[in-house]
């Protein structure tokens, strides 16, 4: 899944979420073998800011690309990731 892309030069990504979003868990579950390739995700808690709540509350998981503002919201599968971060 993975292991063909790991000297792919990767986009930085925000995943916003909240603490104890079990959807959110299972998208971080499914980064975790991206960011062992070199995938830098930072989790971003949207209760913490107020835009960032009124925006996603419906919709998290969200998955940002920081370099183009891009969203992929779940659910998303890998084939779905790796377009998504290929793009």
């Amino acid at each position: 899944m993975v292991s063909g892309w790991v000297n792919q030069a990767w986009p930085n990504c925000q995943l916003l979420g909240t603490v104890g979003c079990h959807l959110c868990e299972q998208a971080e579950a499914l980064l975790m073998p991206w960011v062992a390739y070199g995938l830098q995700v930072e989790c971003v808690d949207i209760t913490e800011i107020l835009a960032h709540y009124e925006r996603y509350e419906q919709r998290i998981p969200v998955l940002q690309r920081l370099d183009t503002g891009a969203e992929l919201d779940w659910p998303f599968d890998a084939r779905q990731l790796r377009m998504f971060l290929s793009d």
